[in-house]
């Protein structure tokens, strides 16, 4: 029961821990005199994908390397149908610029460069396998991405416009317990895998895909809902591509350099179709299905959703 309780307990701690330490850093940043624009597309960037780096480093650490894996590819599905769906569904979103479409053309470049470098096996290797070399490589492209996007504006576009302002002694507060919750959340999360794996047969690989990157992506689900709602779709689409292309490359290449993932072939499942979700979506840009100028329609985002449920049952019932 205690390892339940810390399980969940992890989560929260986790994810709160995550934004107090941007909240922290951005106040820090601000008064340092960094643009907003310049903390907009790092620490509060970072901090998206914060979750899903303090639980793989935790789990590369541990060896648990199909729980890496499986949270990065289960949370890039849920932003990309789930959170992405809902979004539209609230309130259409509608792609007004071209930096949305070079983001989403990005992420479907990254899922590409996943898919190259994770089948070793493709190219005459005994086993697939993500390097300490693949990770690095990973990070360069992560700057180069970086480097366009402080150029064309692109990624998180308005997350800045939240940025608040701490007196120092508080700012450095935030930052060190920030800190704190993360560890304490990670360790707690990763060591709740073994045992839920063990009660109810699941192996770490499913866990990662749904229960964990479920947990990990409600920052993304709340900020996007409360963006939708306010008819910011500009935000909402923002932040869910900005934190698939992250995950890749930052989460999936830090956690590579602390340790080689193995990559089973089954998982080319989840990476298909996460090629395919991200190929939806700028199908429904460009091609102008539902009948508005490049947007996600209504209707749009209820496939997205629906698909994205029905990969979950199968997931659960079959896996």
């Amino acid at each position: 029961m205690l390892t339940y309780l810390l399980f969940i307990a992890g989560f929260v701690i986790l994810i709160q821990g995550a934004k107090w330490l941007v909240d922290g850093a951005a106040s820090f940043g601000s008064k340092k005199g960094l643009s907003q624009v310049v903390i907009g597309l790092t620490i509060v960037a970072f901090g998206t994908s914060l979750p899903e780096l303090v639980i793989n480093i935790f789990a590369s650490l541990e060896g648990s390397t199909d729980l890496a894996i499986g949270n990065v590819l289960g949370s890039n599905l849920i932003n990309t149908l789930f959170i992405i769906g809902i979004t539209a569904l609230i309130y259409p979103i509608k792609m007004n610029g071209p930096k949305y479409r070079t983001d989403v053309l990005f992420n479907l470049f990254a899922i590409m460069i996943l898919a190259i470098i994770a089948n070793d096996a493709v190219f005459g290797k005994q086993d697939n396998l993500i390097s300490v070399a693949d990770g690095i490589v990973l990070l360069i492209i992560l700057a180069a991405f970086l480097y366009f996007s402080f150029k064309g504006g692109g990624l998180g576009s308005g997350a800045e416009d939240s940025i608040k302002i701490f007196p120092d002694i508080k700012s450095l507060g935030l930052v060190l317990i920030g800190i704190a919750g993360l560890y304490f959340g990670g360790k707690w999360i990763v060591g709740g895998v073994d045992r839920i794996g063990t009660d109810f047969g699941l192996s770490q690989s499913v866990i990662g895909l749904t229960l964990v990157a479920i947990a990990t992506s409600l920052p993304e689900l709340v900020t996007s809902v409360i963006a939708a709602r306010k008819k910011n779709t500009d935000l909402a689409i923002g932040n869910a591509v900005g934190s698939n292309v992250f995950n890749i490359l930052l989460v999936l290449g830090s956690s590579a350099i602390v340790k080689p993932i193995s990559f089973r072939p089954v998982l080319n499942i989840e990476l298909g179709l996460l090629f395919l979700s991200a190929l939806t979506i700028m199908v429904f840009v460009q091609l102008n299905i539902g009948g508005s100028k490049r947007s996600i329609s209504r209707a749009e985002g209820l496939i997205l959703v629906i698909l994205y449920i029905c990969y979950l049952v199968w997931k659960m019932l079959y896996q």
